[in-house]
């Protein structure tokens, strides 16, 4: 797990966090991750930075 779900719940407040909702959030992370990795690797570089978002 990348997202911490204490942290969502300081994030939406007063409002409830459904339990699927760091799952959810959680794979959307790690894909956006995988996809900076890979944009990183077909620039030549093994630092992935911001603008491979």
């Amino acid at each position: 797990m990348i997202v911490v779900k204490a942290k969502i719940k300081e994030l939406t407040g007063e409002y409830n966090v459904a339990g699927d909702f760091a799952d959810a959030l959680n794979a959307k992370v790690e894909a956006l991750v995988k996809e900076a990795v890979k944009r990183a690797e077909g620039n030549g570089r093994k630092t992935v930075m911001a603008k491979d978002l």
